[in-house]
């Protein structure tokens, strides 16, 4: 309420509820308490204010299951979607980021919610290997803060049936340089998939530097990446332990229909202490000026943070793959409150500023923490 100046959504949530029965602070409050107490599907929450009494959950009252698919059917997602960017906005004022020289965004696709039959318009078959339809699933385009210390996935966009990745991606872009402002964030990373012309122009007209992967799916671009890197000797750079070699040149020639007068193409090669090899290569619009090559090797590997600490974490241990609720507007405004609560988790535990002589705390040491602490002990329904 105070730190990150969230008293005024808890107030305004956005409820579209027309003759509400139950505070829609208290609905959203246990939302949020059901995620950090890693049990959040509807059922398990309305169990878990009946345990432990809702009190000790802050609550002012009990509910249901269904109050709560009422309740999320009705939320204004464009307001949750607002108190996640204040949120980053505040963040960032209080030198939340104040260690990392480049603040960056990372866009990437993702399935959840498998079903095994149509529910919402959301919802997109998957077939076997015989080409039949065994159940259908939900597909949305997330979007996250990399390459600070702590990753911030803080926005999403579904795709349904008639739309796609790509698509979705865009809009989430010119959604999120919308809100954020021109000068937040200082580039964007994403995949072979977003390496297209009209993607790159839209981050271009959004003022940020893009860092895309580079993979066969520019043939023309790769082969003279080929003839010409064949012919160089690579630099040798050091990042922690391990050895790069790198090839960066930045004088390239875009394709027919990008709008770019030049395309910078570097090259790594990693040796890892273990005798791993990771080898990948990107393009990009940022000039050796701005990012030396060594400052562009680690944007370029910031993307899969939205993977390793966005996806991963969001669907094992958010609950981002279970379907509470099976209508669109329930599972939008889910799925953005799972957001909201890990970006709450992860600036208490890694910058909360008022820590004092406290300890950091690991993610699952927090959630045992505040079991510990509701000291819940099983009621009888007499009692």
């Amino acid at each position: 309420m105070k730190c990150l100046g969230l008293k005024r959504f808890f107030h305004d949530c956005g409820d579209g509820r027309s003759k509400p029965r139950k505070s829609a602070t208290t609905l959203l409050w246990s939302l949020l308490a059901g995620q950090w107490l890693r049990h959040t599907s509807f059922f398990a929450i309305e169990q878990l204010v009946h345990l432990a009494g809702p009190k000790k959950l802050g609550l002012a009252s009990g509910f249901g299951d269904d109050t709560l698919s009422y309740f999320t059917e009705r939320l204004d997602p464009a307001r949750t979607r607002q108190a996640l960017v204040d949120v980053l906005h505040r963040a960032k004022r209080n030198k939340a980021f104040e260690n990392s020289r480049c603040v960056g965004l990372a866009i990437d696709g993702t399935t959840v919610g498998r079903c095994r039959n149509s529910g919402c318009d959301w919802c997109r078959p998957y077939r076997n290997a015989a080409k039949q339809i065994v159940g259908y699933q939900h597909h949305l385009a997330m979007i996250s803060v990399v390459g600070v210390g702590l990753s911030l996935p803080f926005d999403l966009e579904p795709y349904g049936p008639k739309d796609s990745e790509y698509a979705a991606g865009q809009r989430l872009l010119r959604r999120t340089r919308s809100a954020l402002g021109p000068r937040f964030a200082d580039y964007l990373v994403v995949d072979a998939e977003y390496a297209t012309s009209p993607f790159l122009h839209v981050a271009t007209e959004a003022g940020l530097p893009v860092i895309a992967r580079l993979k066969e799916n520019l043939p023309e671009l790769a082969a003279s990446v080929e003839r010409r890197f064949a012919r160089v000797k690579p630099k040798v750079l050091r990042d922690g332990g391990c050895r790069i070699e790198v090839w960066d040149e930045e004088d390239f020639a875009p394709w027919e229909t990008l709008k770019w007068d030049r395309v910078r193409v570097i090259r790594y090669r990693q040796h890892h202490t273990d005798g791993t090899i990771v080898e990948a290569q990107w393009l990009t619009n940022l000039s050796k000026r701005k990012a030396p090559s060594l400052s562009l090797f680690r944007m370029a590997r910031s993307r899969w943070e939205i993977e390793n600490q966005g996806f991963n974490d969001c669907k094992s241990r958010q609950g981002l793959e279970h379907i509470c609720h099976h209508h669109t507007n329930s599972l939008l405004s889910g799925w953005l409150l799972t957001l909201l609560a890990l970006l709450i988790g992860r600036l208490y535990r890694l910058r909360y500023l008022h820590r004092g002589k406290r300890p950091m705390v690991s993610a699952v040491e927090l959630v045992r923490l505040l079991w510990l602490a509701l000291g819940i002990t099983p009621r009888s329904r007499s009692a």
